[in-house]
């Protein structure tokens, strides 16, 4: 089984990911994941791609496209493979769709975590850390008894910029808009499944599972 699982930063992708492959036993790869492999193995394209992010530059499509290639190519692919984080463009998922091609097999099912840009706001936000221990709490997830105060050292709880709301909902608008595209080309495909990411991570990993079940049927 070949998949591509998509969503928004908060819609738990991560969790979902992690219970996929406990459950199917095929690889989990994310983007960042496949740089790192591919660096520190020294291949010419890891040398290629750490050369731009050294400079601050993005990597060219054509390097993470043939370290994508080079990824699914490995032995622990053979039976499928979960990939996350790519791809991110029209053109990129193009370019998988050729490599794929080439290796007589393609993309069955693309998982969408589909959350509310409400529902997402709530978990993003709501991250709070020690400024004297380090430790983290959500407002929602895991609070801590006391509000404000840490529960290991009773030190002042805060929140990130990067947490804040104005950071965050400029971030989802940004995904927002590179998701879509990406969406209605799989659309197109009809190989585009949009599961309900509101509810408790055990009833969305139950719709997921059957979505992955029916393609052995």
């Amino acid at each position: 089984m070949d998949l591509v699982l998509m969503g928004l930063p908060g819609a738990g992708k991560g969790t979902q990911a992690e219970m996929i492959v406990e459950k199917y036993g095929i690889p989990h790869i994310s983007t960042g994941d496949m740089f790192r492999a591919a660096m520190k193995e020294g291949t010419p394209l890891g040398k290629q791609a750490k050369a731009y992010m050294d400079a601050g530059d993005l990597v060219p499509d054509e390097v993470t496209n043939g370290i994508v290639r080079e990824r699914l190519s490995k032995q622990d692919c053979e039976n499928g493979f979960l990939l996350d984080g790519f791809p991110r463009t029209v053109p990129q998922a193009e370019a998988l769709d050729a490599m794929l091609e080439e290796m007589n097999r393609g993309i069955d099912y693309v998982l969408h975590i589909d959350v509310d840009r409400e529902k997402l706001m709530e978990r993003l936000t709501g991250r709070r850390i020690c400024r004297n221990c380090g430790a983290t709490y959500h407002m929602i997830f895991n609070p801590p008894a006391r509000p404000g105060v840490c529960d290991k050292c009773s030190g002042e709880l805060y929140q990130r910029e990067d947490d804040n709301e104005a950071t965050v909902g400029n971030r989802l608008e940004v995904n927002i808009a590179q998701q879509e595209p990406l969406l209605t080309y799989y659309k197109n495909k009809d190989i585009l499944k949009t599961i309900d990411g509101n509810r408790k991570i055990e009833e969305v990993f139950r719709n997921v599972d059957e979505l992955i079940g029916s393609l052995s049927e």
